[in-house]
């Protein structure tokens, strides 16, 4: 019986299951849809569809940096539990996928997931994904990366905390490529995963970040008690002061050095500059925390065992 692409969409959308296994189950089972259902529940990859709904808000955080450090990836993968993240070979998978997306041309999570599998072409990243989830026995999730592709000469730099509870990547752009400057991009890294800065320096803080901040210290100070009696123009040089502390801790190269509090981390680069003999810039940074704004599952053992019995 000849294999249509509906059939295969059916049981897609029946399943769960990825595409190519879905071609494959109808195929040996002759076109039969309930036959092919069955294959796949046989095969352990149908029931990554019930998973599917579970809140993945656990896993882990990964970075892959290439040989020549000229590209570097940082990805989190979720799972439903933090034994499963600790799992090695949910950490062996997790590792791949961002090797695979050191690679990636995709600009969004949807086509990533629609690229080849490196280690197997015949599937996708998402038709592999689904194949984990039916050898691990929990729903897993892809849920961002980001890709840096080194411009000029310097360094990327990561730093991974907490067994990958939190991940950081830095680029640093230096002359200089000495040892000197991954002590420097590991020391910065660490404390970005600390203090988590929202910039590197002032001026690249966004005009409509410091309005909305702006405002937000203006209607605490408005509705002060304490302020009742204060003039306009107090208010407004005490909004001023407030914001220029915030900046302070919302900007990198401003922060108290971790390490060191008598610097700060400005003062700390510039330090190390003098030492390599070469001017040092971060150019740019991110820092993923596992779980960070998604739902946390909160469930007791017994809902889990009445779940089981139905």
């Amino acid at each position: 019986m000849a294999i249509t692409a509906a059939m295969v969409k059916e049981l897609r959308e029946t399943t769960g299951v990825g595409m190519m296994d879905c071609k494959k189950a109808l195929a040996e089972t002759d076109g039969d849809m309930e036959k092919a259902v069955e294959l796949l529940r046989e095969k352990g990859l149908a029931a990554s569809a019930k998973k599917a709904g579970r809140i993945a808000s656990e896993g882990v955080v990964d970075i892959f940096i290439s040989d020549d450090n000229k590209i570097g990836t940082i990805i989190e993968v979720n799972s439903e539990t933090d034994f499963v993240a600790k799992n090695q070979i949910f950490r062996d998978y997790v590792a791949v996928v961002a090797k695979q997306a050191s690679k990636s041309t995709a600009v969004d999570m949807d086509a990533f997931l629609a690229e080849n599998w490196d280690l197997d072409s015949q599937y996708t990243v998402k038709e592999a994904l689904s194949q984990q989830v039916a050898v691990i026995g929990e729903n897993l999730n892809i849920r961002r990366f980001e890709k840096f592709e080194k411009a000029q000469s310097g360094k990327l730099v990561s730093y991974i905390h907490g067994g990958g509870r939190i991940g950081v990547m830095i680029e640093l752009a230096c002359e200089n490529e000495s040892d000197e400057l991954v002590e420097l991009g590991k020391n910065i890294a660490m404390q970005i995963a600390a203090l988590n800065p929202k910039f590197i320096t002032e001026k690249d803080v966004p005009a409509d970040f410091i309005e909305k901040e702006t405002e937000i210290l203006t209607l605490q100070a408005k509705n002060d008690p304490k302020n009742a009696s204060k003039p306009d123009q107090i208010i407004a040089k005490m909004i001023e002061g407030r914001l220029k502390k915030e900046l302070k801790e919302f900007c990198l190269v401003e922060q108290p050095y971790v390490k060191d509090g008598d610097l700060t981390v400005q003062k700390y680069i510039d330090s190390v500059a003098k030492t390599v003999g070469a001017s040092i810039e971060i150019t740019r940074f991110v820092r993923y925390e596992t779980g960070e704004g998604l739902e946390k599952k909160e469930e007791n053992f017994a809902d889990e065992v009445a779940k089981a019995m139905i």
